[in-house]
């Protein structure tokens, strides 16, 4: 009997400023249009989500500012690093996003790209309301009373 061998799967890419700069309402998982040389590129980790936002058009979704470095072992039917993809949603779920981020001035922002159980890429996009300096400095001010309080309590178990 032949053992079945666990494929490598390559860990989430993560948007980090996401959290820092806005507050997240609502999240939803989608599913994302890419070509072959994307997907081997994403399976290496080439791939920023830093500045990349969703935006609904003509009962669609897109994600924008996605860059997914080119494939280095693709011949020069390459994709293009910087484009538009288009999400998978149920038509619902799409216009129910339309009309929160039309009426309450929200954004859509992915806080995770990641392979699923079955390797197809998922997308984790979140409802966004965007922060001011003063909410960020705040909530920097509490993560670090929380350090300090579990720091405290540390040192106090070993006495």
């Amino acid at each position: 009997m032949a053992e079945t061998q666990k494929r490598n799967q390559p860990t989430a890419l993560i948007n980090k400023r996401a959290r820092h700069d806005y507050e997240i309402l609502e999240t939803v998982e989608a599913g994302i249009v890419l070509f072959g040389t994307e997907v081997k590129s994403l399976r290496e980790g080439k791939a920023d989500l830093a500045d990349s936002f969703a935006v609904p058009k003509d009962e669609e979704l897109f994600l924008l500012n996605l860059r997914i470095q080119p494939y280095r072992n693709a011949t020069h039917f390459n994709h293009e690093e910087a484009r538009s993809r288009k999400l998978l949603l149920k038509k619902s779920e799409i216009t129910k996003l339309r009309s929160k981020v039309n009426e309450k001035r929200l954004t859509l922002v992915p806080l995770k790209l990641y392979f699923n159980q079955r390797g197809k890429v998922k997308v984790e996009i979140a409802l966004c309301r965007g922060k001011k300096n003063i909410d960020k400095r705040q909530d920097e001010r509490k993560k670090q009373d929380q350090r300090d309080m579990d720091r405290a309590l540390k040192f106090k178990d070993r006495k």
